[in-house]
């Protein structure tokens, strides 16, 4: 009885993956793959977002097509998570493309290299945790606006490429701007630099000691990072303290493993040392006594 029951649960846990497949793979628009929660619409030739994406996709490539206008497409996708659309020649991206409840995280659209007329662009409030190495590079910006994103500095890269820009506005204000030693080269960009229109909103969000001061106001030898370092530098020597221990204890059980023939290695190194030092005493001794010396040269004789 135990044995059909078990058998029961098995098939019922097989249906049920079965029937999760079959839902999730219910609705896949054509020229698509779906798996799950996943929905590829991947080169091709699309001219579109395709319709009759399932209402519980989470994860969305629509990689390397023809789409050019983004507009009400995922609003029927409340549970996305991440949008690809990189590689595409959008032209338009309208606001209204996603429901204000949506809870995407992450939207990819490396479509810079093709708006080779891009002039103004617009990315206010839209979540933004850093800009890539190469993707402001191409267009030739005059207006870029990135206020209240989440943008906690600059890499250096970025801050490269707008450098190239000489006259580009843009617009930083409403990021919560992460004051330590990893801003440094941003704070020195900002002072020499003429490029953001509203530098003097820029400010601090932590640490504690420095929030709310203006970036503009603050030393580089403010910038500090040494309870972060003194940190890591603990967790390091933790690790190698760790490590060190393993080490010992493998060289003590490898010595314990073989107790017996280190002890007659010893027995032999002590036994051709006593041998050795006899010899240089019976040595001594002859050289010491003429009567040993000459009895010595007659054994020999």
């Amino acid at each position: 009885m135990q044995c059909f029951g078990d058998f029961l649960s098995g098939v019922m846990h097989v249906l049920f993956l079965f029937l999760a497949i079959v839902l999730s793979c219910h609705g896949c628009p054509d020229r698509c793959v779906c798996s799950l929660q996943t929905v590829k619409c991947q080169n091709q030739d699309l001219d579109a977002i395709p319709h009759s994406i399932p209402a519980n996709t989470k994860f969305l490539f629509v990689t390397g097509n023809n789409i050019s206008n983004i507009k009400m497409v995922f609003d029927n996708l409340p549970n996305l998570l991440r949008l690809d659309l990189s590689n595409n020649r959008i032209q338009s991206f309208s606001e209204r493309a996603f429901p204000d409840d949506n809870k995407l995280q992450l939207l990819n659209l490396n479509i810079f290299g093709s708006l080779s007329s891009l002039v103004n662009l617009s990315l206010q409030n839209s979540s933004i945790i850093t800009i890539q190495n190469g993707t402001l590079k191409v267009p030739p910006l005059r207006d870029l606006d990135l206020r209240d994103n989440s943008l906690r500095d600059l890499p250096t890269t970025t801050l490269a490429e707008l450098s190239l820009k000489p006259g580009l506005h843009i617009r930083l204000a409403g990021n919560p701007w992460r004051c330590d030693c990893f801003i440094d080269d941003m704070l020195t960009w900002l002072k020499n630099s003429t490029q953001v229109v509203d530098v003097q909103n820029l400010t601090c969000a932590d640490p504690e000691a420095l929030k709310q001061h203006q970036l503009l106001q603050v030393e580089l030898s403010q910038l500090k990072c040494s309870s972060e370092m003194e940190g890591v530098l603990e967790t390091s020597y933790v690790f190698l303290g760790l490590v060190l221990a393993l080490i010992g204890v493998i060289f003590l059980l490898v010595l314990y493993l073989n107790r017996k023939g280190i002890k007659r290695w010893m027995y032999n190194i002590r036994d051709a040392c006593r041998d050795h030092m006899e010899g240089y005493h019976y040595r001594y001794e002859i050289n010491s006594d003429p009567r040993l010396a000459n009895l010595s040269i007659n054994s020999d004789v």
